[in-house]
């Protein structure tokens, strides 16, 4: 019940060429060769991550808690997300499979331990879309200038949204990967042009409030690091596209590290512009609901400010389709390792996509959120409910994903001296993620989110035993 191999022989076999891919491999699991460029394969991983959403979602809620210190909770946070894409990288250039990080864990690591990476993974990105989709719901209902929660309308704009994700994303997966670049690339095009406005604005000096630190504490930087963690979540969703990319070998690795940078520079830069824009201003940025159209307003920028509220729902409805293009794809995987029903190994004859792992994952992303709005639950608590679950299954899969580097190194003789160092490091800044997220306790919904999490992984774990029995009888 492991995943797919670098050889057909068994993964501790040091004899296996690094580059060898088994038949099922090459055969692609059914999906379509070779067909995304590397700017396509590189959107995938960027509209995972939601770009637009941290400077209109995130940061507020990261400054809340550290203050004048968000912009180095989000260097932080660089930094060890750029350690798991290292790890992740290193796997990415001799192998590649629609099962992401699974697979990788699969290789190494005992089948129990791979099938907890896999149902971790398929949580935190079918978790990831519904958590975009109530900040989705949420946002549209204040751009349109209501004012309150209105279940119907927010419903409806759930169910749109999602299944405008399922269509395109079970018709093709080379329009959707295109799609998403010219959504994110416009998105983030508007922000740092909003960003530089307010640089010049304030004549690029040092904002020494933030540079001294003044008022952050160690605990409401933790928290805020554990926060900022999440904004990064998904930036290896291309290697869910093993099959499809071009030249996957080098295009992921590559698409894996960029994400990581980019991301990372691009929101320590925006935590450092909005904090210094909102002060400058007399305004409290932990309890702005729209950051960056306020700050569009006070430069009396009203039409990039519009622009950048559509910007926003445009990226989050891309985000809600690679969130959903990843899931499917690593259900698929699941499927064809007893993980999960052999009906979701199909794809589509003409397509040649993973259609009913989609439609699957699509109707779990949305359900969650439908629920939610009927209660009247606000969109920004959904947003951050479902976005704190997935960050487990994030943090325990890069935590899995770390530790099975160096073993998966040593057994083909691509271990080097030092190799070690940063997966044990990628390690610790992710069981480091894990404990902020659990202590002190959270209060709230918050604090019920892991018993979810343990109860999600039983129910694997019980489907595996049971699977496991099964295909032993038989």
């Amino acid at each position: 019940m492991v995943g797919p191999t670098l050889s057909d022989e068994a993964p501790d076999r040091s004899s296996a060429p690094l580059t060898q891919q088994t038949d099922e491999q090459t055969a692609g699991y059914g999906l379509r060769r070779e067909i995304l460029s590397p700017m396509e394969t590189l959107a995938q991983s960027v509209s995972t991550i939601a770009p637009t959403a941290t400077p209109a979602a995130m940061i507020p809620l990261v400054c809340a808690l550290a203050g004048n210190g968000t912009w180095l909770a989000y260097l932080l946070a660089t930094v060890a997300i750029m350690l798991v894409a290292w790890c992740v990288g290193r796997f990415a250039r001799y192998s590649s499979s629609p099962g992401s990080l699974y697979s990788y864990a699969a290789m190494i690591l005992p089948p129990w331990i791979s099938s907890i990476a896999a149902w971790s993974l398929l949580l935190a990105y079918v978790a990831t879309a519904s958590s975009v989709i109530g900040g989705l719901y949420q946002y549209a209902i204040i751009f349109v200038g209501r004012s309150g929660i209105h279940p119907v309308p927010a419903v409806l704009i759930s169910l749109l949204v999602t299944g405008a994700s399922i269509w395109i994303a079970w018709r093709d997966v080379k329009i959707s990967a295109r799609l998403m670049l010219w959504i994110e690339a416009g998105s983030v095009f508007m922000i740092i042009t909003l960003v530089a406005l307010v640089l010049v604005r304030h004549g690029f000096h040092i904002d020494s409030d933030q540079l001294h630190l003044r008022g952050m504490t160690g605990s409401g930087l933790r928290l805020g690091l554990v926060l900022a963690l999440f904004s990064f979540v998904g930036f290896e969703s291309a290697t869910t596209l093993g099959a499809e990319a071009c030249n996957p070998l080098k295009t992921i690795p590559r698409a894996v590290i960029q994400s990581s940078i980019l991301g990372g520079a691009f929101f320590t830069v925006c935590a450092y512009t909005e904090v210094l824009g909102f002060r400058a201003a007399g305004l409290d940025l932990g309890t702005s609901q729209a950051p960056m159209h306020v700050l569009a307003m006070e430069g009396g920028l009203r039409l990039l400010g519009q622009l950048i509220d559509v910007g926003l729902l445009v990226s989050l409805s891309a985000g809600t389709l690679a969130c959903i293009t990843s899931a499917a794809r690593v259900l698929l995987l699941m499927a064809h390792n007893g993980l999960a029903h052999d009906s979701l190994r199909a794809t589509h004859s003409r397509h040649e996509t993973p259609h009913r792992a989609i439609v699957i994952t699509g109707i779990a992303a949305v359900l969650p959120v439908v629920i939610l709005a009927i209660r009247g639950d606000n969109g920004l608590d959904v947003y951050g409910w479902l976005g704190s679950l997935a960050t487990y299954g994030f943090i325990v899969a890069y935590g899995l994903v770390s530790i099975a580097l160096p073993r998966y190194l040593r057994a083909h003789n691509a271990f080097r001296a030092g190799a070690q160092i940063i997966p044990w490091l990628a390690f610790c800044a992710m069981l480091l993620a894990l404990a902020g997220n659990l202590y002190p306790v959270p209060e709230g919904p918050y604090g019920k989110l892991p018993f979810i999490y343990l109860g999600y992984l039983t129910a694997g774990m019980l489907w595996f035993v049971l699977s496991g029995r099964r295909k032993k009888a038989a």
